[in-house]
């Protein structure tokens, strides 16, 4: 068996060279020579999968090792019998650890509490709605929007865009990528919805980048924002930003009016990524009769595993902490804009995603608590750390 992979997807040796030969390339590379006599393609969200790659291939099986798929045209593997799967929810809880990250950061710089804050989630999949349930359990209000959802559930729960827009001061985006039709996320937040967002508003997208009208956004940053300072004030509107139209070559101009920018890698953690690479090797492995490898034996020991408290600490102080313990948004903020300083936009938007640095997730870490420190129990669990509370 031939399996074509890209270069970039972790473990890939444990994971498909169990399967055969295994040819590994650079992702945005993969022509259709290269899989013309492949049995399978393991692929990224960075490779096209479309009816010219496919066309003239042996292949049987496509695999991307993402949540999304908006890069796999799934009629053209259907109608060459090719069969497909996804790794959904694989890197979402390193989403939401991003999500926490960023906002614990611009609540420092701004002088201000998570937990006075209300945040309007759009989208309620697999991201969206674990970052509701962490939020929720944090004690921060949340409002959702999720108009697919509310018509197959109903509308108990759900409000529309409108009402986060006039009842939130974080609006964050989770959604997939939806060209067209009654229910189309492309440039969901344009110039109307953006002029619509209160003063001290936040606009955090770590789900698909044409979701927001990158001009109409600049724009308002310009005259709402408080350009190139990175700082949050109480009449500004603020950006973070990890995913962006036109990826990899962004608009470095609004990367420099975001108040915090990355190179799509809100869900490049370690156990994302090999948990994302494990699924594919699953159903890769049920697909040719084999008895796959566990998960667990994929996944390293992390480098931090442990962090006591023993004092009283603001609460919030105490969890942006152990949230930094784990992974700081503002390395990759500084990364990217030196990366793209030295190497120019496009390269040094790839450079940082395939050298990124490990990372795990909020779970990993166990918080030792005693002493006044216990009363911080419920607000980190609810983070997603593991607790200890040594009484």
């Amino acid at each position: 068996m031939k399996i074509v992979v890209d270069a970039n997807v972790p473990a890939a040796e444990r994971c498909f060279g169990f399967f055969g030969e295994m040819l590994r390339l650079p992702g945005r590379e993969i022509t259709p020579a290269d899989v013309r006599d492949a049995d399978a393609l393991i692929v990224r969200s960075v490779t096209p999968v479309n009816a010219a790659l496919v066309a003239n291939s042996a292949l049987s099986f496509v695999g991307t090792c993402t949540i999304g798929t908006d890069h796999i045209d799934l009629d053209a593997l259907k109608a060459r019998d090719i069969a497909f799967a996804s790794a959904p929810g694989c890197n979402a809880e390193a989403v939401v650890d991003y999500v926490l990250s960023s906002l614990l950061t611009l609540a420092e710089r701004g002088g201000w509490q998570l937990g006075e804050r209300c945040v309007g989630i759009v989208g309620v999949g697999n991201v969206g709605s674990r970052l509701r349930s962490r939020l929720q359990a944090m004690g921060v209000a949340t409002l959702a929007c999720d108009p697919p959802r509310a018509e197959k559930e109903g509308e108990d729960g759900y409000d529309s865009l409108a009402t986060l827009l006039e009842r939130c001061d974080v609006i964050c985006l989770h959604t997939p990528l939806v060209p067209d039709g009654r229910h189309a996320t492309h440039h969901l937040l344009g110039a109307q919805e953006l002029d619509r967002l209160a003063p001290g508003s936040i606009v955090l997208n770590a789900g698909r980048g044409d979701c927001i009208d990158g001009l109409a956004l600049r724009q308002c940053l310009v005259g709402r924002g408080m350009a190139g300072r990175g700082l949050v004030g109480r009449d500004s509107i603020s950006a973070v930003l990890d995913v962006w139209e036109h990826e990899p070559g962004i608009d470095a101009g609004l990367r420099d009016l975001a108040a915090l920018a990355t190179p799509h890698i809100a869900g490049y953690s370690l156990d994302g990524k090999l948990r994302g690479s494990w699924m594919i090797h699953a159903a890769l492995a049920a697909k040719t009769g084999r008895t796959p490898l566990s998960l667990d034996a994929l996944l390293p020991p992390p480098a931090l595993a442990e962090l006591s408290l023993a004092q009283a600490l603001d609460a919030e102080d105490a969890l942006r902490l152990c949230v930094r313990a784990v992974y700081d948004v503002r390395r990759d903020h500084d990364r990217l804009w030196r990366q793209m300083h030295e190497e120019g936009i496009t390269l040094g938007f790839d450079h940082c995603r395939a050298d990124y640095p490990l990372r795990r997730e909020f779970s990993t870490l166990k918080v030792n608590l005693s002493g006044e420190a216990l009363r911080l129990a419920s607000l980190l669990q609810a983070a997603g750390f593991q607790v200890n509370q040594q009484t």
